[in-house]
C-alpha cells in the first residue's frame, strides 16, 4: 500500500504554450519573495528542463522545476506550495454549491462514506476530486453569492477525516481477508498506512482551497502571503512548537554554513594591513616603486562569547535556538559561556551543552535546574543586568563580545542603564539582538532605544537574520 503525491499522469487541462513562459516566471519570483536565491541562469535551465521533459506529466514537471532550482531538501515544502498554485491539478473556476439541493447533514455523510472509501482503494485521482467537493460544499464564507474566500480549517474541520480511521481499517480487512483476531502488528502497520493517506488527503484539501483564493485573488499575491515560509524565515515570535521543532533540526546545517563563512573571514583578516613605512623602506631598492607590500601579520586569535539570554515568555524559543547555535559553533571561540535570566541569573553553560543530545527539551531543563526567578515570575531587565555586572564580571574582558538576547520590555521596572553601561565599558564590545520589529521597540513597557543609545541594537526575527548577524559581527 502505498500513498503520496500522483504517481500517474493526471488528466488536466494544461497551460497553453504561450503561458508556460509566464507562469515559470511567476514561480520563479514567487520562490524569490520567499528567500530562494534563484538566479537568471537557474530559470533557464528550469525552462529548458521543461522543453525537454514536455508538458503532459504534471509530476515531471514538478520534478524537473524542483532538479533546476532548489538549492536544497528544506525548500522543497515550500516549493511544493507554491508550484501547486501556478500549476494546479485542476484549471477553471470553481462550482458553487446549490445552497437548497439537499439535506447537508446527509450529503455531509455522503462525502464522508466517499472518502472512506477511496482512501481504503487509495485513489489518489478520487482523493483529489474529493477534495475539491469538500472545499466546496464546506470551506466557503462570506457573505457574497457564493463566497468570499475558501478554508481549509473550516472543511477539515467540519469533514473530521482522522475520524474514519477504524472504517477504512474494516475495509482494507475486508478487502484483504484478514480476520478481526490477527496479529495486532498487521494492525498497526495498516493504521499507520492510513493514517499517512489520510494526511495525504488534508494535504489535498489545503491545496485545494489555495487555489480556489488563488484564483480569485491572483495566484502572485497568494503565492506570496499564504504559502508558509521555510523554517529559517519563520519569526521567532510567532513560530509554534512544531516550526520551533522544524527549526531546531536546522541548527547543525546552519553552523556549519556559519563555520566556513567564518574561517573564511578569519584566513583573510590574517593577511592583515600594509604596514606602510616597511612597505616604503622596502621600495628603496626599487627606485621608490612598492613592488612588493609588506603587511602586517595578525596574532591567531579567536574571541570570546557571552550570551545573556532572556528566557522568558515568547523570547524563549528565540533564545534557546540561538543557545544551540553557538554551542554548534564552539569551535570558533576561544571560550563560550551562557547566560539565562527572567528576573535574576544564572550560568547555564553546561545545560546548553549538555542540549546537544536533546534539544527539544533544553528550555525545560533550563527553567527546571537554573535559578532565574525572585519573587514574581516576569521579566526585569533592570534586576538581571545589574546582577550579571555584579556577580559575573570576570566573564568579562577586552576579548569578549557580548550578544543580550531579548525583546527589552521591562514591565514597567527600572532599566538600570548604569548596569548596561558597565558592562558595555568592559567588554570588547556588546550587540543585542531584539526579535521585536523595529516600528515595536519603545512602545508599551519596551525601552529598547534607551538601551540602544549604549549598545548595537539590531532587530533579529528569524534564523536568517540570525545566521547573517553573527557572520557579520563577530571579529575574527
Amino acid at each position: 500500500m502505498t500513498a503520496g503525491r500522483d504517481q500517474q499522469p493526471q488528466p488536466h487541462p494544461h497551460p497553453r504554450p504561450e503561458r508556460i513562459t509566464d507562469r515559470v516566471t511567476g514561480l520563479v519570483q514567487a520562490l524569490r519573495a520567499h528567500g530562494f536565491g534563484i538566479g537568471t541562469g537557474e530559470t533557464v535551465d528550469a525552462g529548458l528542463a521543461l522543453t525537454a521533459v514536455g508538458f503532459e506529466d504534471r509530476e515531471r514537471m514538478r520534478e524537473a522545476l524542483a532538479a533546476t532550482l532548489l538549492h536544497g531538501e528544506g525548500q522543497r515544502k515550500v516549493f511544493d506550495r507554491v508550484f501547486d498554485l501556478y500549476f494546479p491539478l485542476v484549471e477553471g473556476r470553481e462550482q458553487e454549491p446549490d445552497p437548497g439541493a439537499g439535506d447537508p447533514a446527509a450529503e455531509l455523510g455522503e462525502l464522508r462514506d466517499r472518502l472512506a472509501a477511496a482512501l481504503a482503494a487509495g485513489d489518489d485521482s478520487g482523493l483529489t476530486r474529493l477534495a475539491g467537493e469538500a472545499v466546496g460544499m464546506l470551506g466557503g464564507y462570506g457573505a457574497s453569492p457564493g463566497s468570499d474566500g475558501w478554508s481549509s480549517y473550516q472543511t477539515l474541520s467540519r469533514l473530521r477525516p482522522e475520524t474514519l480511521l477504524a472504517r477504512v481499517r474494516t475495509a482494507l480487512r475486508q478487502e484483504t481477508g484478514q480476520a478481526a483476531g490477527e496479529p495486532e502488528f498487521a494492525d498497526r502497520l495498516a493504521d499507520d498506512e492510513i493514517r499517512r493517506r489520510i494526511e495525504d488527503f488534508r494535504e489535498r484539501v489545503r491545496t485545494e482551497a489555495r487555489r480556489r483564493v488563488a484564483q480569485r485573488q491572483g495566484r502572485d499575491r497568494v503565492a506570496r502571503r499564504a504559502v508558509e515560509a521555510t523554517p529559517d524565515r519563520i519569526d521567532f515570535l510567532l513560530a509554534g512548537r512544531a516550526q520551533l521543532d522544524e527549526l531546531r533540526r536546522t541548527v547543525r546545517p546552519l553552523a556549519r554554513r556559519l563555520a566556513t563563512r567564518l574561517a573564511a573571514r578569519r584566513r583573510r583578516a590574517a593577511r592583515g594591513e600594509i604596514d606602510l613605512r616597511r612597505t616604503l623602506r622596502r621600495s628603496l631598492s626599487t627606485g621608490g616603486v612598492p613592488m612588493r607590500p609588506v603587511l602586517r601579520r595578525r596574532r591567531p586569535g579567536r574571541p570570546e562569547l557571552v550570551l545573556l539570554c532572556d528566557v522568558s515568555g515568547s523570547v524563549a524559543g528565540f533564545a534557546h535556538f540561538t543557545m544551540l547555535l553557538v554551542q554548534a559553533l564552539h569551535d570558533q571561540f576561544s571560550r563560550v559561556r551562557v547566560f539565562a535570566f527572567v528576573n535574576r541569573v544564572d550560568e547555564v553553560t553546561d545545560l546548553v551543552a549538555r542540549g546537544r543530545a536533546d534539544p527539544a527539551g533544553l528550555g525545560e531543563r533550563i527553567l527546571a535546574e537554573a535559578e532565574l526567578t525572585g519573587w514574581h515570575g516576569q521579566s526585569d531587565y533592570g534586576t538581571a543586568l545589574g546582577e550579571f555586572a555584579e556577580r559575573y564580571a570576570d566573564a568579562l574582558g577586552p576579548r569578549t563580545v557580548v550578544f543580550v538576547l531579548g525583546d527589552a520590555r521591562t514591565n514597567r521596572s527600572d532599566p538600570n542603564l548604569p548596569a548596561l553601561k558597565r558592562i558595555a565599558d568592559r567588554a570588547r564590545r556588546v550587540y543585542w539582538l531584539n526579535p521585536e520589529q523595529p516600528a515595536l521597540w519603545s512602545t508599551g513597557d519596551s525601552v529598547a532605544h534607551a538601551y540602544a543609545e549604549l549598545v548595537d541594537m539590531r532587530p533579529c526575527r528569524n534564523a536568517r537574520q540570525l545566521a547573517d548577524l553573527v557572520g557579520r559581527l563577530l571579529p575574527v
